[in-house]
C-alpha cells in the first residue's frame, strides 16, 4: 500500500507565508483534485450503475465512515430527498460514533471493527442494498469491518479511498481510488482528500438519481418544496415546461406540490 496522503506536503514553512502565498499554494494543489478524479471515472461509472440497479429493484444506498470522510457521507445522503424527492430512507449516510460525531469527534470510534455492521443491522440492510465505505486512508476499521461483513451477507460492496493498494480497497468489490498525493497541510485530508471524495460523492448520487428518473432534461422536477427560492425555481420549471405565466405556474405548482405533478396535471 502507497500513504501517499501521509507524505510530507511539498511545501514547508508555512508559517512563514503571507495570506496571498497560503491561498495560492492551496489552490494550486487543489487544482491537481479534479485530474485525479478523472482517473477513477471508469471505476465511479461500474459502481454508479451498480448501485442504480439495485436501487430500481428495492434496494437502499449505505455510506459508512469516519471523520470528515463519514461527515461527507451524511451530507450526500441528507442532500437526497431535498434535490431528487426520494424518501429519507433511500441513501443513508452513517458516521463512527453516531450522529454525535458530526459535530464532535468520538475517540476511537474509527477503531471498532465490529460497530459498522451493528449500525448497519439497525436499518435492516438486506442482500438489495450497496454499502460504500469512504476513508481517505482506505484503512479506518469501522469500515474496513463494515464492508467485510456487507460482503459475508451478500451486500454490494464499493469505496472511495484516496491511496492505492489499500485493505479498504481490497474488501470492495467496487473500489474508487482517487489518488490526491500528499496534503498541503500534512496529513490534513480534509483538504484534497475531502475535496475528492466530494466531488465522487457528488457524481455517484446524481447519476444514480438520473438513472432513476429523478431528473427531466436538466432538471430537478422532484425536488421539495421547502423554501421560497425553491418555489420560485418551482415556478420557473414548470413556465418553462407548460408555456404558463408566472401566476399560473405558481398556482398549478401549489396545488400539485411537485414540478413533475404539475406538469403532469397541465398535460392531462
Amino acid at each position: 500500500m502507497d500513504r501517499t496522503t501521509e507524505k510530507d506536503s511539498n511545501y514547508t514553512g508555512l508559517e512563514n507565508m503571507s495570506v496571498k502565498e497560503l491561498l495560492q499554494n492551496i489552490n494550486n494543489e487543489d487544482k491537481t483534485v479534479p485530474a485525479a478524479v478523472e482517473k477513477a471515472l471508469p471505476k465511479i461509472e461500474a459502481l454508479a450503475t451498480i448501485t442504480a440497479e439495485r436501487m430500481r429493484n428495492g434496494g437502499r444506498l449505505f455510506y459508512i465512515g469516519a471523520g470528515t470522510s463519514g461527515r461527507l457521507g451524511v451530507v450526500d445522503a441528507s442532500e437526497c430527498p431535498p434535490t431528487f424527492g426520494v424518501p429519507f430512507d433511500w441513501v443513508i449516510g452513517i458516521i463512527a460514533g453516531g450522529d454525535s460525531a458530526i459535530r464532535k469527534a468520538v475517540e476511537f470510534a474509527e477503531d471498532d471493527t465490529e460497530q459498522a455492521w451493528k449500525d448497519l443491522a439497525e436499518f435492516n440492510i438486506n442482500d438489495k442494498d450497496v454499502v460504500v465505505g469512504i476513508a481517505a486512508s482506505g484503512t479506518t476499521p469501522y469500515v474496513i469491518g463494515g464492508l467485510k461483513a456487507a460482503n459475508e451477507n451478500n451486500v454490494i460492496t464499493g469505496c472511495i479511498v484516496c491511496n492505492s493498494g489499500s485493505p479498504i480497497a481490497a474488501e470492495a468489490k467496487y473500489a474508487v481510488e482517487v489518488i490526491t498525493g500528499p496534503e498541503f497541510l500534512t496529513g490534513s485530508t480534509r483538504m484534497k482528500a475531502g475535496t475528492a471524495q466530494k466531488l465522487v460523492l457528488n457524481m455517484l448520487s446524481t447519476a444514480v438519481m438520473i438513472q432513476l428518473g429523478r431528473v427531466k432534461g436538466n432538471k430537478m422536477i422532484d425536488m421539495q418544496l421547502s423554501n421560497n427560492k425553491l418555489i420560485d425555481r418551482g415556478t420557473h420549471m414548470v413556465m418553462s415546461e407548460t408555456g404558463l405565466d408566472e401566476q399560473e405556474s405558481a398556482r398549478l405548482l401549489r396545488e400539485n406540490g411537485s414540478v413533475r405533478k404539475a406538469v403532469e396535471a397541465f398535460h392531462k
